[in-house]
């Protein structure tokens, strides 16, 4: 009962043995064999318009670089206060780029087109003292599990194109907000305005494959070398390419989001059902955070099940009793029903 994360998964089958026919063999190096160049123009045909892609290791050096490539002097980058770049990558946006992040705040952990546009409004491309407004990130889905809806994401873009920033969004589970929604990758991004993506595999199957996407190719100029000198253009590219091939093959990538948010959305039924548990709020990906008693959760961690507490929110300390925790559970593609079960048996009693 593994629902630590969905990064504690392995990789799936069909993307290992894509990997494993890559091995023999020679091909050209630093993301000039025919595989990448195969695969590049099979991000174009997803996206339906012709794209600028990287290969990079991690979602951190995809959001790191994707924002470093749109950074000015004084450069100021918005996201959500609960954001990965903000929380959880040691600094490494603002390490990369040179600038600062200023957080927005927003309800279920999106930002809010008004504050937004407030925040904004501070940092004009003049203001040599406090900084200048540079680009804008979301993150989708959520860090705590919710969705931008395509109308959100529009309401965002127009603050974006009004100011003259750049849209990035970082999609390290892209495929899961992308099948929840039911719309295409070209409907969930640049037809709304956003200009750079950071694609995630790693979470979805992938052994570690991230893709910086440009949507518009002008963009990506100076991403090549920004890319080198962060280490993260690897000799041996073929091998994340071939990750991706195996991974698009078919439409697995979606299949797996598709696996993976129909185990959460099992755990979420039945965590509603049981007597004693609920859901913290309402997701719609592979993430599920629910308040149980800390008896059920000491009996599913005896019994194998791995999940992570989660911090109470600031501005809901009351949201649990003494005697309940707040915990995070994310499915993946190797979530079976029997995960879930025993799980929900746990709190059954």
């Amino acid at each position: 009962m593994f629902f630590a994360s969905d990064n504690w998964a392995g990789a799936h089958s069909k993307i290992a043995e894509r990997l494993v026919k890559e091995a023999g063999g020679f091909a050209a190096a630093y993301g000039t064999s025919d595989l990448d160049r195969k695969v590049e123009a099979r991000f174009a045909e997803i996206f339906e318009r012709e794209v600028a892609v990287f290969f990079v290791a991690t979602g951190t050096a995809a959001n790191s670089l994707s924002l470093a490539s749109v950074q000015k002097p004084g450069g100021i980058s918005f996201c959500h206060t609960e954001a990965h770049v903000a929380e959880d990558e040691c600094g490494a946006p603002d390490f990369f780029s040179g600038a600062r992040l200023a957080t927005v705040d927003g309800a279920a952990g999106k930002i809010d087109p008004k504050a937004l546009a407030t925040k904004v409004a501070r940092f004009p491309q003049d203001a040599v003292h406090h900084g200048r407004a540079a680009a804008v990130t979301i993150t989708q889905a959520t860090e705590i599990g919710t969705i931008y809806s395509l109308a959100e994401i529009d309401a965002i873009s127009a603050i974006c194109k009004a100011n003259g920033l750049p849209l990035h969004m970082d999609g390290a589970r892209f495929a899961n907000a992308l099948v929840a929604l039911d719309a295409t990758p070209a409907e969930m991004t640049w037809k709304r305005g956003v200009d750079i993506l950071s694609f995630g595999g790693t979470k979805n199957g992938c052994w570690c494959a991230e893709a910086i996407v440009f949507f518009n190719p002008e963009m990506a100029k100076e991403m090549a070398f920004i890319r080198k000198r962060a280490a993260q253009l690897f000799s041996k590219s073929r091998f994340i390419a071939a990750q991706f091939d195996g991974y698009f093959e078919d439409g697995l990538w979606l299949n797996l989001a598709r696996h993976s948010n129909a185990m959460a959305d099992k755990l979420r039924a039945g965590i509603e059902s049981a007597a004693g548990a609920k859901l913290a709020w309402q997701t719609a990906s592979n993430e599920v955070f629910a308040i149980i008693p800390k008896s059920a959760a000491k009996t599913a961690e005896d019994k194998g099940a791995k999940f992570y507490e989660w911090p109470i929110p600031e501005k809901q300390p009351d949201l649990v009793t003494p005697d309940e925790t707040l915990i995070r559970l994310v499915t993946s593609f190797a979530t079976t029903d029997a995960d879930v079960e025993g799980f929900l048996g746990c709190l059954a009693g």
